[in-house]
């Protein structure tokens, strides 16, 4: 069977600013994809993180189906009259265009899907950050696919061992999707010299290079550059296919234990580490930290089994406590170097009208004062 497996997310209105959204809005969303769902999706769960609000949807109409898409995109507008109604914050705020054009692409909300030849076991494992960007998932898709550090698979299951195929993105190019397809393991090196830089050059999808299946996915685009101004980051979406040809579940969560400083946080313009949370948490401290939640499914005939939530075990406590710490001393440096983005990543925010302003205050000290001071200096 082939089955299409989609998730759009969105920032639809929250309680206390950049928090949690409200159940009234939840239960609006949820109760609209029900009532579009009969003879058009398979199946279907409703949930967020942080703020954010994602649709998880199977069918069989393949990705970028208008219909598939019209009913998230309504469902939003259904929640984001809801979040009005509540004086929620940032009523619709991902909703960057009046009327639907037939697909959720550049409209604003996250979106992450992929057609598969449904296996009789067909795991999965659906990814959602808030206060962050798209190339978060950059480090943990390399660790989990070309590092053997990190999984053991690639050198002890055959399929795996053959390597995996990369479709990174520049999302610096508004024109169209720049794209570049890499090989592991014989690019390696061509590969980390791209994703060193997670905001320009994003992973877009993973392919088994054993059967040529897509193993995972990750909605790339970027908001600024659709909206021409500061939206805040994009709270990517990812989903990843597990076991057989692909990496273990554990191989696909072991990097996250790692907390790797990530863009996002306050205003969208900070460094700050990436905290796996439990499904459902709210967003926290200086507007974060960044945080990834992660839901395991099983799927089969399109019929969803799950979510499961890995990051609720005992173990990842411990690494919360350690990505609460980096978070803190991060924090202690304030706007200095490393603690803020670079100035081209904050181009659509208010530091560059403040800086053009500054500009115009600087001046050229006069030659004659200079040449003053030097023959003070040479005759002492």
């Amino acid at each position: 069977m082939n089955l299409t497996i989609t998730v759009i997310k969105a920032d639809i209105g929250s309680i206390g600013g950049h928090l949690v959204p409200s159940t009234p809005l939840v239960t609006a969303v949820e109760e609209h994809v029900r009532g579009a769902a009969a003879g058009l999706l398979l199946d279907f769960h409703v949930g967020h993180t942080g703020d954010d609000v994602a649709i998880l949807m199977t069918h069989t109409r393949g990705t970028g189906d208008p219909y598939v898409h019209r009913v998230a995109w309504d469902a939003f507008l259904a929640g984001t009259a809801v979040a009005k109604g509540e004086g929620l914050y940032g009523a619709g705020q991902d909703l960057l265009k009046e009327s639907f054009s037939g697909n959720v692409r550049g409209m604003g909300p996250a979106v992450a899907e992929m057609t598969v030849a449904e296996r009789a076991a067909e795991p999965f494992l659906l990814f959602a950050a808030d206060k962050t960007d798209p190339g978060a998932f950059n480090l943990p898709l390399y660790l989990a696919f070309a590092d053997p550090m990190n999984t053991p698979g690639l050198l002890l299951a055959p399929k795996m061992a053959k390597g995996f195929r990369f479709v990174v993105m520049d999302v610096a190019h508004v024109e169209g999707d720049r794209i570049i397809e890499l090989q592991t393991p014989e690019d390696l090196y061509d590969l980390a010299a791209l994703l060193r830089d997670p905001e320009r050059y994003v992973v877009e999808s993973v392919w088994s290079r054993a059967t040529g299946d897509q193993a995972a996915v990750v909605a790339t685009s970027r908001l600024h550059n659709i909206a021409g101004k500061y939206t805040g980051k994009d709270d990517p979406v990812m989903l990843v296919r597990c076991q057989m040809q692909f990496p273990a579940t554990g191989e696909v969560l072991a990097p996250f234990q790692i907390g790797h400083f990530v863009a996002g946080g306050m205003r969208g313009s900070h460094n700050m580490p990436l905290m796996p949370v439990t499904l459902g948490s709210p967003v926290s401290y200086f507007d974060g930290p960044p945080i990834v939640t992660c839901g395991a499914y099983s799927v089969r005939n399109g019929v969803l089994t799950g979510p499961v939530d890995p990051f609720a075990h005992p173990f990842w406590d411990a690494v919360r406590t350690r990505v609460a710490e980096k978070a803190v001393e991060m924090r202690r440096q304030g706007f200095f170097g490393a603690a803020m983005l670079p100035m081209s990543e904050l181009e659509y925010t208010g530091i560059m009208e403040k800086l053009a302003e500054l500009d115009r205050r600087f001046r050229l000290r006069p030659e004659e004062r200079h040449q003053e001071q030097a023959s003070v200096v040479t005759a002492h």
